[in-house]
C-alpha cells in the first residue's frame, strides 16, 4: 500500500472520513487477492478547484454495465465475496454528507480507481508569530 504525503487539510467528520478511506481500502484489499503484485494506492491530486481524493487499485477491476450499481444499499457483484454490500452505499453517504461526489473508473482485469472530493474549501496554512494556524479556503 502506498499513501501520498501530500494531502490537504480539510474541515471534516474525521472518523467519518477514516471509515471511507478503511472501506475503500478493504474492498482494494479483498479484489486484489491473488494478484501476483498486489498494489493500492491512496492519494490526491491537486486539481484547479479542488483536490480529489483517490484510491487506486490494481484488482480484477468492475465491468462498465455494473459501476453505476455499486454505490447501492445491498448491491455485491460477486455473491460468494465475504462482506454485506453495504460498504460503498455508506460511503457514497458520507461523502454527499460532506457536500462531495464520489465516482469510479476501472478497467476489468487492470484494476479500479474510486475518487471523491470533499464540498468543502481546502484548509490554507498561515504562520503567526512561528506558530502553524489554519484556515478555510477564502476566510
Amino acid at each position: 500500500v502506498q499513501v501520498d504525503a501530500n494531502f490537504p487539510a480539510v474541515f471534516v467528520d474525521r472518523i467519518r472520513l477514516v471509515e471511507v478511506i478503511q472501506n475503500l481500502v478493504e474492498n482494494a484489499i479483498k479484489f486484489t487477492k491473488g494478484q501476483s503484485d498486489p498494489k493500492i494506492e491512496i492519494g490526491v491530486r491537486h486539481d484547479v478547484e479542488q483536490p480529489v481524493f483517490f484510491v487506486q487499485d490494481n484488482g480484477i477491476g468492475i465491468e462498465e454495465k455494473y459501476q453505476a450499481k455499486i454505490f447501492g444499499l445491498f448491491e455485491k457483484l460477486d455473491q460468494k465475496s465475504e462482506g454485506t454490500g453495504v460498504g460503498l452505499a455508506l460511503v457514497k453517504r458520507i461523502i454527499e454528507i460532506h457536500k462531495g461526489k464520489i465516482w469510479v473508473e476501472s478497467v476489468q482485469g487492470k484494476g479500479t480507481t474510486f475518487y471523491f472530493t470533499l464540498g468543502n474549501p481546502p484548509v490554507k496554512k498561515t504562520a503567526n508569530n512561528g506558530e502553524e494556524k489554519y484556515k478555510k479556503s477564502g476566510s
